[in-house]
């Protein structure tokens, strides 16, 4: 199940002291459950059923990519003193044959200061200028839902933090402190195959990848911060992390390892032309290989991103990137790397998303499409939703992905190319 660290006993001692029967209280104290009682709590969610199926065979997985319904429940209460909320997914899995429970948020939001705001819990955590490219944004993904047909929404996986924001006429700092590592939702060959470096092939079900992750509470923890300023409409930011590679990075044995990583960046993002532009920058320095000689750890890297976003017509957006990850210490990644084929030096990516809207803008058809020149691979995300009513939406996508070889970062996954689509009904 994906439920982990705690948060929901704290749910479930919340609900418990609202419930329980005959509980001594002092009429001059109110006691957590008392407060609770009392909060208005807005409830919003949707039922959802999504169905999608391979259209390639894959020998190592089941033709279905996903099979679910899926009910998400949304509970908040806004307070003078602050913000409650809770959301978690309760979906039954076909591919899986089980039933399972997503807690997506528990939080506790408040403004202690005027000039400070904290956030504590379970939460979504993103920053960065990238479209569906990820530099400085080194909060967990699930990679594994964005591939198999799942909404877009669930490729951000949920962080277990504590966020602080303070805010000042000079500049503006987030600071985000995860005390127990919180790694992706990586490809393990579970649900997608993969190509496996040990075996020189692609595999699946039958090679799952088991990591050995850090874990331990307040030991294995994570910072990150983003200090940002607006600059005559431009959004100018510098970031820093200090964890681990969010994938696996390493090898250790049989076991697939999260280096220590540490990442410096900073991106700018504001008005060009007739659009919106967008540069990052970030330094990936792997802090267990700062030579290249260690054959079983990630690289140190630098990675670059261009992007510009602009309505070339009515209803009609395009979006253009170019992304450069450049591997440093090359020569000594080629000297200890065992048999088998070797990554570039330099890996270019090149997006483009088109959306149109029509039918009074309910209905959405978009194109997203990732293309490397340096690994000769491509992966294309077709996707169609109309909005039947103010509570009914329609879906329909695709996941396709090609390439000339099979060891490529989309290349390997051509077997599971998918269609699927769903039907949601919000609340």
């Amino acid at each position: 199940m994906i439920w982990s660290k705690g948060i929901p006993v704290v749910v479930v001692f919340f609900a418990a002291a609202l419930s329980v029967p005959g509980m001594a209280q002092d009429p001059n104290q109110r006691t957590i459950g008392s407060l609770l009682s009392e909060m208005p709590i807005e409830v919003h969610g949707f039922y959802e059923i999504r169905t999608g199926y391979r259209i390639r065979k894959d020998p190592y997985e089941k033709d279905m990519s996903v099979m679910e319904s899926r009910l998400q429940v949304d509970l908040a209460s806004y307070q003078d003193w602050g913000d409650v909320r809770v959301r978690g997914d309760v979906f039954g899995d076909m591919v899986e044959e089980q039933a399972d429970f997503d807690l997506r948020e528990a939080s506790f939001f408040t403004r202690p200061l005027k000039f400070m705001d904290l956030k504590v819990g379970r939460q979504i955590l993103t920053w960065g200028t990238g479209d569906l490219v990820f530099i400085n944004d080194m909060f967990p993904k699930d990679w594994q839902s964005f591939f198999i047909g799942r909404d877009t929404e669930y490729l951000k996986a949920p962080s277990d933090a504590a966020k602080v924001s303070l805010f000042g006429d000079w500049a503006n700092l987030d600071i985000v402190y995860t005390p127990q590592f919180d790694p992706d939702r990586f490809i393990s060959g579970e649900r997608i195959s993969y190509w496996n470096p040990a075996l020189g092939r692609t595999a699946g079900q039958d090679a799952i990848v088991h990591t050995d992750r850090p874990d331990r509470w307040f030991r294995d923890s994570e910072f990150a911060a983003r200090l940002y300023k607006n600059i005559s409409n431009y959004e100018v930011a510098v970031y820093g992390y200090r964890g681990y590679w969010k994938s696996p990075g390493g090898q250790a044995g049989t076991q697939a390892i999260f280096p220590d990583l540490n990442v410096y960046g900073a991106s700018i993002r504001g008005s060009v032309s007739k659009g919106i532009g967008n540069l990052e920058f970030g330094y990936y320095e792997s802090a267990d290989d700062q030579s290249g000689n260690n054959a079983n750890s990630n690289n140190s890297e630098l990675r670059f991103l261009a992007g510009y976003t602009q309505e070339v017509g009515r209803d009609f957006t395009a979006g253009l990137q170019y992304y450069i990850e450049y591997m440093m210490d090359y020569d000594e990644y080629l000297d200890s790397l065992p048999a088998g084929p070797a990554r570039d030096e330099d890996r270019h990516l090149v997006t483009l998303r088109l959306t149109k809207l029509l039918m009074n803008q309910n209905l959405r058809c978009s194109l997203f499409t990732y293309y490397s020149p340096s690994d000769k691979d491509v992966y294309m995300r077709p996707n169609v939703n109309y909005k039947a009513s103010d509570n009914v939406a329609l879906e329909v996508g695709a996941n396709i992905f090609f390439g000339d070889y099979p060891n490529t970062f989309f290349g390997q996954f051509e077997n599971n190319s998918n269609i699927y689509g769903a039907v949601r009904y919000s609340f």
